[in-house]
């Protein structure tokens, strides 16, 4: 059975479009109804093809401001090939402000390469890998932290076995243009968009450019920036990279100690913040207990030397969530 989803959009036409992808939803309040997925879709001849994604999850919001902006902005004279934009990829998630679909309480970025005949979120996987991903050489995925999580803005992209491969990544990451960029290394890459995109041969850049389920502007002006450089470094865009403020400074996750987790409920008290440096052994974080007073903090330390590239948000924590992660700058 092929997927059900359409689309309003004609690839094969020149022209900039906006549209929809159309996915059957039968539900309470509409028997016949549909999810309509905002798209749009600039063409302009031959040449190279990216797809540019916002709101992998719902709570993320610099990727949908930077794509917005740039799907009411983009020069179609400009474009050299296609570029298929969705700022809320993951739409049901969007539309209620929550990490993952209230539809089928999927995570997007878990469910790769989807399935033609599952649930909505599975739907939209299958479509983007089966439909989209072959027509793109390039592809970003913008993040930031979502409600839970906070993090310095940063461009990312994976070790591969591919080492040209890599090195394409690489390349097109530090083109992004971000405050910092990172070899990223995942906590559980099975299922993720990049690596469904990664396998199909695709340069793949991905960031996370802040959290706390909001924005600012210089988030948004990073997203925006970084969307239009990398255009234009895949040869899509026919314009002159807007320079950033200072040069990206290189970071690495390869030691132990990276990620730190909790192991206890409670109250957090950050004891270091974004961008702060650290030494192995260093405070980091205190949980208080929120059942009783007079119990002694919990401390958490550092068990590496570096810079907090990322932070738990919430004051309040669980056994189990992510509380810092550690990175080390690399010096040229």
């Amino acid at each position: 059975m092929p997927n059900p989803i359409s689309t309003t959009i004609d690839f094969e036409r020149d022209g900039l479009q906006h549209g929809f992808l159309k996915i059957p939803h039968s539900r309470n309040d509409s028997a016949w109804g549909s999810v309509m997925l905002p798209i749009s879709y600039a063409r302009n001849g031959d040449g190279p093809g990216a797809i540019l994604t916002g709101a992998n999850h719902g709570d993320e919001y610099e990727g949908p401001i930077a794509l917005h902006a740039l799907a009411n902005s983009i020069d179609i004279e400009r474009v050299r090939g296609r570029v298929i934009i969705m700022p809320m990829m993951n739409y049901p998630a969007f539309q209620s402000a929550q990490r993952v679909s209230p539809i089928d309480q999927l995570n997007m970025n878990r469910v790769f390469p989807g399935q033609p005949k599952g649930s909505i979120t599975q739907l939209i996987a299958d479509y983007i890998t089966t439909e989209l991903l072959p027509m793109c050489d390039y592809v970003l995925d913008i993040h930031s932290g979502g409600k839970t999580l906070e993090f310095l803005p940063f461009a990312a992209y994976h070790e591969l076995e591919d080492r040209r491969q890599q090195s394409a990544c690489e390349a097109a990451t530090l083109a992004f243009a971000a405050p910092w960029y990172i070899s990223l290394i995942e906590i559980d890459a099975g299922g993720m968009y990049d690596t469904q995109a990664e396998e199909m041969g695709k340069v793949f850049v991905s960031t996370e450019l802040g959290g706390g389920g909001s924005t600012t502007p210089a988030t948004a002006e990073i997203g925006k920036r970084g969307v239009h450089n990398f255009l234009v470094h895949a040869g899509i865009l026919d314009v002159a990279p807007i320079k950033p403020p200072q040069p990206s400074v290189k970071l690495d996750m390869g030691q132990d100690g990276a990620y730190v987790f909790a192991e206890h409920n409670g109250l957090l008290e950050p004891c270091v913040g974004l961008g702060d440096q650290v030494s192995k052994g260093d405070v980091i974080a205190r949980v208080y207990s929120t059942e009783r007073t007079g119990s002694k903090p919990v401390k958490y330390l550092a068990s590496s030397d570096g810079i907090i590239v990322g932070r738990h948000f919430p004051s309040l924590i669980k056994v189990g969530d992510f509380m810092n992660v550690i990175a080390r700058i690399v010096q040229d």
